[in-house]
Protein backbone atom coordinates (compact mmCIF):
# COMPACT_ATOMS: atom_id res chain seq x y z
CA UNK A 1 0.00 0.00 0.00
CA UNK A 2 1.39 3.27 -1.03
CA UNK A 3 2.01 5.70 1.89
CA UNK A 4 1.23 9.36 1.50
CA UNK A 5 4.72 11.63 1.27
CA UNK A 6 3.40 14.43 2.06
CA UNK A 7 1.43 13.38 5.47
CA UNK A 8 1.40 17.08 7.10
CA UNK A 9 1.86 15.09 10.26
CA UNK A 10 5.37 14.26 9.52
CA UNK A 11 7.93 16.53 11.54
CA UNK A 12 10.72 17.89 10.86
CA UNK A 13 12.37 17.26 14.16
CA UNK A 14 15.31 14.68 14.01
CA UNK A 15 17.91 17.61 13.75
CA UNK A 16 16.68 20.85 14.57
CA UNK A 17 19.10 23.48 12.71
CA UNK A 18 22.37 24.93 14.03
CA UNK A 19 22.14 27.88 15.34
CA UNK A 20 23.91 29.70 12.72
CA UNK A 21 22.28 27.66 9.63
CA UNK A 22 21.15 30.40 7.39
CA UNK A 23 24.34 32.06 7.65
CA UNK A 24 26.54 28.90 6.51
CA UNK A 25 23.43 27.29 3.66
CA UNK A 26 23.89 31.40 2.45
CA UNK A 27 27.45 31.69 2.31
CA UNK A 28 27.76 28.61 0.39
CA UNK A 29 25.16 29.56 -2.26
CA UNK A 30 27.09 32.26 -2.74
CA UNK A 31 30.45 30.87 -3.02
CA UNK A 32 28.65 28.21 -5.19
CA UNK A 33 27.83 31.30 -7.50
CA UNK A 34 30.84 32.42 -7.58
CA UNK A 35 32.57 28.59 -8.37
CA UNK A 36 29.88 28.41 -11.20
CA UNK A 37 29.93 32.02 -13.00
CA UNK A 38 33.99 31.86 -12.34
CA UNK A 39 34.10 28.26 -14.47
CA UNK A 40 31.81 29.00 -17.23
CA UNK A 41 33.30 32.37 -17.67
CA UNK A 42 36.90 30.95 -18.12
CA UNK A 43 34.61 27.92 -20.58
CA UNK A 44 33.79 31.06 -22.36
CA UNK A 45 36.75 33.08 -22.58
CA UNK A 46 35.61 35.86 -24.75
CA UNK A 47 32.37 37.49 -22.17
CA UNK A 48 32.21 37.78 -18.45
CA UNK A 49 29.35 37.90 -16.05
CA UNK A 50 27.97 41.47 -15.14
CA UNK A 51 26.46 41.40 -11.51
CA UNK A 52 22.71 43.34 -11.10
CA UNK A 53 22.62 43.81 -7.51
CA UNK A 54 18.96 43.66 -6.10
CA UNK A 55 16.88 44.08 -2.94
CA UNK A 56 13.64 42.97 -2.32
CA UNK A 57 11.18 45.80 -0.49
CA UNK A 58 9.77 42.69 1.97
CA UNK A 59 13.05 41.68 3.11
CA UNK A 60 15.89 40.19 1.02
CA UNK A 61 17.35 40.43 -2.11
CA UNK A 62 20.13 39.07 -4.46
CA UNK A 63 23.11 39.11 -7.10
CA UNK A 64 21.63 38.10 -10.43
CA UNK A 65 25.02 37.67 -12.86
CA UNK A 66 24.33 37.17 -16.57
CA UNK A 67 27.01 36.59 -18.96
CA UNK A 68 25.51 37.52 -23.28
CA UNK A 69 26.59 36.86 -26.31
CA UNK A 70 29.63 35.18 -25.26
CA UNK A 71 31.79 32.51 -27.33
CA UNK A 72 30.18 29.90 -26.02
CA UNK A 73 26.89 30.91 -24.31
CA UNK A 74 24.64 32.93 -26.10
CA UNK A 75 22.75 34.12 -22.20
CA UNK A 76 23.96 32.80 -19.16
CA UNK A 77 22.43 33.59 -15.85
CA UNK A 78 23.30 32.47 -12.42
CA UNK A 79 20.95 34.08 -9.53
CA UNK A 80 21.80 34.22 -5.86
CA UNK A 81 18.88 35.00 -3.72
CA UNK A 82 18.01 35.40 -0.03
CA UNK A 83 14.49 36.57 1.23
CA UNK A 84 11.92 36.39 3.80
CA UNK A 85 9.10 37.54 4.94
CA UNK A 86 5.68 37.49 7.14
CA UNK A 87 4.13 33.98 5.44
CA UNK A 88 5.25 31.49 2.80
CA UNK A 89 2.90 32.00 -0.40
CA UNK A 90 0.29 29.14 -1.76
CA UNK A 91 2.77 27.56 -4.00
CA UNK A 92 4.92 26.50 -0.90
CA UNK A 93 1.83 26.07 1.50
CA UNK A 94 -0.02 23.21 -0.98
CA UNK A 95 2.80 21.08 0.00
CA UNK A 96 3.48 22.23 3.32
CA UNK A 97 0.54 23.46 5.10
CA UNK A 98 1.95 22.88 8.69
CA UNK A 99 4.19 25.67 7.55
CA UNK A 100 1.56 28.31 7.75
CA UNK A 101 1.45 31.38 10.17
CA UNK A 102 4.96 31.04 10.33
CA UNK A 103 6.97 33.68 8.89
CA UNK A 104 9.95 32.66 6.50
CA UNK A 105 13.36 32.66 5.42
CA UNK A 106 14.61 31.55 2.00
CA UNK A 107 18.16 31.33 0.53
CA UNK A 108 19.74 29.75 -2.99
CA UNK A 109 21.41 29.58 -6.22
CA UNK A 110 19.82 28.99 -9.55
CA UNK A 111 20.96 28.63 -12.61
CA UNK A 112 20.00 28.14 -16.57
CA UNK A 113 22.40 28.49 -19.37
CA UNK A 114 21.49 28.93 -23.11
CA UNK A 115 24.79 27.64 -25.72
CA UNK A 116 25.13 29.23 -29.07
CA UNK A 117 26.14 25.52 -30.78
CA UNK A 118 22.98 23.53 -30.46
CA UNK A 119 25.06 20.48 -30.30
CA UNK A 120 25.72 22.21 -26.65
CA UNK A 121 22.91 21.35 -24.42
CA UNK A 122 21.13 24.08 -22.30
CA UNK A 123 21.25 23.09 -18.70
CA UNK A 124 19.55 24.50 -15.31
CA UNK A 125 20.70 23.61 -11.50
CA UNK A 126 18.84 25.08 -8.04
CA UNK A 127 19.83 24.27 -4.63
CA UNK A 128 17.66 25.99 -1.73
CA UNK A 129 17.37 25.82 1.71
CA UNK A 130 13.87 27.35 3.65
CA UNK A 131 12.94 28.02 7.37
CA UNK A 132 9.49 28.51 7.98
CA UNK A 133 9.25 28.53 11.89
CA UNK A 134 9.75 24.95 13.58
CA UNK A 135 10.09 23.81 9.81
CA UNK A 136 12.99 23.30 7.65
CA UNK A 137 13.96 21.75 4.15
CA UNK A 138 16.44 21.44 1.62
CA UNK A 139 15.00 21.23 -1.93
CA UNK A 140 17.21 21.01 -5.12
CA UNK A 141 18.29 19.40 -8.72
CA UNK A 142 20.31 19.56 -12.23
CA UNK A 143 18.80 18.90 -15.59
CA UNK A 144 20.33 18.67 -19.27
CA UNK A 145 18.42 19.50 -22.18
CA UNK A 146 19.74 18.68 -25.21
CA UNK A 147 19.10 19.57 -28.73
CA UNK A 148 20.61 16.97 -30.33
CA UNK A 149 21.03 13.27 -29.17
CA UNK A 150 24.54 12.15 -27.49
CA UNK A 151 23.71 9.38 -25.57
CA UNK A 152 27.36 9.62 -23.77
CA UNK A 153 26.52 12.99 -22.53
CA UNK A 154 23.61 11.83 -20.70
CA UNK A 155 25.80 9.20 -19.10
CA UNK A 156 28.18 11.48 -18.25
CA UNK A 157 25.72 13.68 -16.74
CA UNK A 158 23.87 10.97 -14.85
CA UNK A 159 26.75 9.08 -13.78
CA UNK A 160 28.90 12.75 -11.86
CA UNK A 161 25.37 13.53 -10.17
CA UNK A 162 24.97 9.59 -9.27
CA UNK A 163 28.66 9.73 -7.95
CA UNK A 164 27.51 12.78 -5.14
CA UNK A 165 24.30 11.15 -4.18
CA UNK A 166 26.33 7.69 -3.51
CA UNK A 167 28.40 9.11 -1.29
CA UNK A 168 25.76 9.97 1.17
CA UNK A 169 22.77 7.55 -0.06
CA UNK A 170 22.41 4.81 -1.94
CA UNK A 171 19.11 5.27 -2.75
CA UNK A 172 18.87 9.19 -3.50
CA UNK A 173 19.65 8.95 -7.09
CA UNK A 174 17.42 6.33 -7.87
CA UNK A 175 14.65 8.18 -6.16
CA UNK A 176 15.42 11.38 -7.23
CA UNK A 177 16.34 10.87 -10.87
CA UNK A 178 12.43 9.05 -11.31
CA UNK A 179 11.52 12.68 -9.46
CA UNK A 180 13.43 14.66 -12.07
CA UNK A 181 11.53 12.70 -14.96
CA UNK A 182 8.32 13.15 -13.36
CA UNK A 183 9.29 16.74 -12.29
CA UNK A 184 9.99 18.34 -15.59
CA UNK A 185 7.82 16.98 -17.98
CA UNK A 186 5.50 18.69 -19.91
CA UNK A 187 1.63 17.27 -19.71
CA UNK A 188 0.44 19.05 -22.36
CA UNK A 189 3.48 17.50 -24.90
CA UNK A 190 3.32 14.72 -23.48
CA UNK A 191 7.66 14.53 -23.30
CA UNK A 192 10.32 15.23 -20.60
CA UNK A 193 11.81 18.61 -21.04
CA UNK A 194 15.24 16.69 -21.61
CA UNK A 195 17.06 14.01 -20.04
CA UNK A 196 16.67 15.01 -16.67
CA UNK A 197 19.18 14.47 -13.82
CA UNK A 198 18.28 15.15 -9.92
CA UNK A 199 15.45 16.74 -8.29
CA UNK A 200 14.52 16.53 -4.58
CA UNK A 201 12.43 18.79 -2.53
CA UNK A 202 11.11 19.15 1.40
CA UNK A 203 13.92 16.54 2.70
CA UNK A 204 14.17 17.66 6.36
CA UNK A 205 15.51 14.01 7.66
CA UNK A 206 12.70 12.39 7.83
CA UNK A 207 10.04 10.09 6.20
CA UNK A 208 10.21 8.79 2.57
CA UNK A 209 12.41 10.61 0.28
CA UNK A 210 10.12 11.29 -2.43
CA UNK A 211 8.42 13.76 -1.01
CA UNK A 212 6.30 15.33 -4.09
CA UNK A 213 1.97 15.14 -5.09
CA UNK A 214 2.03 12.19 -6.87
CA UNK A 215 1.46 8.97 -5.16
CA UNK A 216 0.96 6.86 -8.64
CA UNK A 217 3.97 7.64 -10.26
CA UNK A 218 7.12 5.86 -10.37
CA UNK A 219 9.46 7.76 -7.75
CA UNK A 220 6.97 7.22 -5.07
CA UNK A 221 6.55 3.69 -6.08
CA UNK A 222 10.08 3.01 -5.63
CA UNK A 223 10.08 5.19 -2.90
CA UNK A 224 7.46 3.37 -0.89
CA UNK A 225 8.73 0.05 -1.71
CA UNK A 226 12.29 0.95 -0.09
CA UNK A 227 12.72 -0.28 3.97
CA UNK A 228 12.41 2.32 6.29
CA UNK A 229 14.98 5.06 5.73
CA UNK A 230 17.12 6.13 8.59
CA UNK A 231 16.84 9.30 9.61
CA UNK A 232 19.09 12.15 8.44
CA UNK A 233 20.35 15.25 10.33
CA UNK A 234 20.45 18.57 8.67
CA UNK A 235 23.71 18.09 8.52
CA UNK A 236 23.95 15.30 6.86
CA UNK A 237 21.62 17.07 4.21
CA UNK A 238 24.02 20.11 3.52
CA UNK A 239 26.83 18.02 2.87
CA UNK A 240 24.96 16.45 0.59
CA UNK A 241 23.39 19.41 -1.17
CA UNK A 242 27.02 20.56 -0.88
CA UNK A 243 28.29 17.87 -3.18
CA UNK A 244 25.08 18.12 -5.58
CA UNK A 245 26.21 21.91 -6.18
CA UNK A 246 29.79 21.10 -6.15
CA UNK A 247 29.25 18.67 -8.65
CA UNK A 248 28.03 20.76 -11.64
CA UNK A 249 31.05 21.65 -13.40
CA UNK A 250 32.28 18.33 -13.70
CA UNK A 251 28.95 17.21 -15.29
CA UNK A 252 28.83 19.49 -17.57
CA UNK A 253 32.20 21.08 -18.59
CA UNK A 254 33.36 18.23 -20.38
CA UNK A 255 29.98 18.05 -22.63
CA UNK A 256 30.61 21.76 -23.45
CA UNK A 257 34.21 20.79 -24.67
CA UNK A 258 32.96 18.03 -26.52
CA UNK A 259 30.79 19.70 -28.21
CA UNK A 260 31.29 23.01 -28.99
CA UNK A 261 33.04 23.16 -31.93
CA UNK A 262 31.39 20.59 -34.01
CA UNK A 263 29.84 22.29 -37.04
CA UNK A 264 26.40 23.50 -37.45
CA UNK A 265 23.92 25.54 -39.99
CA UNK A 266 20.37 26.65 -40.33
CA UNK A 267 18.39 23.39 -39.79
CA UNK A 268 20.32 22.64 -36.61
CA UNK A 269 19.69 26.14 -35.58
CA UNK A 270 16.00 26.53 -36.16
CA UNK A 271 15.61 23.25 -34.55
CA UNK A 272 17.33 24.42 -31.87
CA UNK A 273 15.47 27.63 -31.11
CA UNK A 274 11.85 25.83 -31.95
CA UNK A 275 13.19 23.47 -29.08
CA UNK A 276 13.63 25.99 -26.67
CA UNK A 277 10.26 26.90 -27.18
CA UNK A 278 9.30 24.09 -24.83
CA UNK A 279 12.20 25.64 -22.20
CA UNK A 280 9.55 28.66 -22.47
CA UNK A 281 6.67 26.67 -21.75
CA UNK A 282 7.67 24.48 -18.92
CA UNK A 283 8.93 28.02 -17.30
CA UNK A 284 5.79 30.08 -17.26
CA UNK A 285 3.32 26.86 -16.80
CA UNK A 286 4.76 24.49 -14.67
CA UNK A 287 8.03 25.53 -12.79
CA UNK A 288 7.55 25.95 -8.68
CA UNK A 289 10.61 28.73 -8.56
CA UNK A 290 9.28 30.96 -11.24
CA UNK A 291 6.22 30.36 -9.27
CA UNK A 292 7.28 30.85 -5.68
CA UNK A 293 9.18 33.94 -7.11
CA UNK A 294 6.34 35.68 -8.64
CA UNK A 295 4.39 35.13 -5.83
CA UNK A 296 6.55 36.21 -3.25
CA UNK A 297 7.08 39.88 -5.14
CA UNK A 298 10.66 38.84 -6.31
CA UNK A 299 12.84 40.83 -9.14
CA UNK A 300 11.01 39.74 -12.40
CA UNK A 301 14.11 39.98 -14.23
CA UNK A 302 16.06 37.91 -12.15
CA UNK A 303 12.98 35.31 -12.41
CA UNK A 304 12.87 35.68 -15.78
CA UNK A 305 16.57 35.62 -16.73
CA UNK A 306 16.16 31.88 -17.19
CA UNK A 307 14.18 32.25 -20.61
CA UNK A 308 16.31 32.26 -23.34
CA UNK A 309 17.14 35.08 -25.06
CA UNK A 310 15.68 33.68 -29.17
CA UNK A 311 13.49 31.05 -29.69
CA UNK A 312 10.45 30.14 -32.51
CA UNK A 313 7.64 28.58 -32.30
CA UNK A 314 6.61 26.12 -35.56
CA UNK A 315 2.28 24.47 -35.88
CA UNK A 316 2.68 20.55 -36.05
CA UNK A 317 6.13 20.56 -36.28
CA UNK A 318 6.90 17.09 -37.20
CA UNK A 319 10.62 15.78 -37.63
CA UNK A 320 12.07 13.74 -40.69
CA UNK A 321 11.74 10.21 -39.74
CA UNK A 322 15.37 8.34 -39.08
CA UNK A 323 16.82 11.59 -38.57
CA UNK A 324 18.66 13.23 -35.45
CA UNK A 325 15.77 14.98 -34.33
CA UNK A 326 13.48 12.62 -34.84
CA UNK A 327 15.60 10.40 -32.34
CA UNK A 328 15.58 12.93 -29.76
CA UNK A 329 11.96 12.63 -29.75
CA UNK A 330 12.00 8.94 -29.25
CA UNK A 331 14.73 7.97 -27.16
CA UNK A 332 15.81 11.57 -25.46
CA UNK A 333 12.65 13.00 -24.24
CA UNK A 334 11.30 9.95 -22.52
CA UNK A 335 12.69 8.45 -19.49
CA UNK A 336 15.80 6.37 -19.96
CA UNK A 337 18.07 4.35 -17.30
CA UNK A 338 21.60 6.51 -18.89
CA UNK A 339 23.42 5.31 -15.70
CA UNK A 340 22.92 1.49 -17.93
CA UNK A 341 23.06 2.34 -21.35
CA UNK A 342 25.35 1.13 -24.00
CA UNK A 343 25.38 1.60 -27.70
CA UNK A 344 23.27 -0.86 -28.58
CA UNK A 345 20.55 0.94 -27.01
CA UNK A 346 20.45 3.48 -30.15
CA UNK A 347 22.29 1.98 -32.95
CA UNK A 348 18.95 0.24 -34.38
CA UNK A 349 17.59 3.82 -34.80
Amino acid sequence: MLTNSLDPQTKSATSLPPHDAKARVRQFMQQLQDQITQGLADLDGVESFQEDRWERPEGGGGRSRILREGAVFEQAGVNFSEVWGSHLPPSILVQRPEAEGHSFYATGTSMVLHPRNPYVPTVHINYRYFEAGPVWWFGGGADLTPYYPFAEDAKHFHNTFKQACDAHHPEYYPVFKRWCDEYFYLKHRDETRGIGGLFFDYQHGEGQLYRGPHPDNAAAMYSDSLDRIAPRSWEELFAFVKDCGNAFLPAYIPIVQRRNEIEYGDRQRNFQLYRRGRYVEFNLVYDRGTIFGLQTNGRTESILMSLPPLVRWEYGYQPQPNSPEAELYEIFLKPQDWINWTPSHTEAK
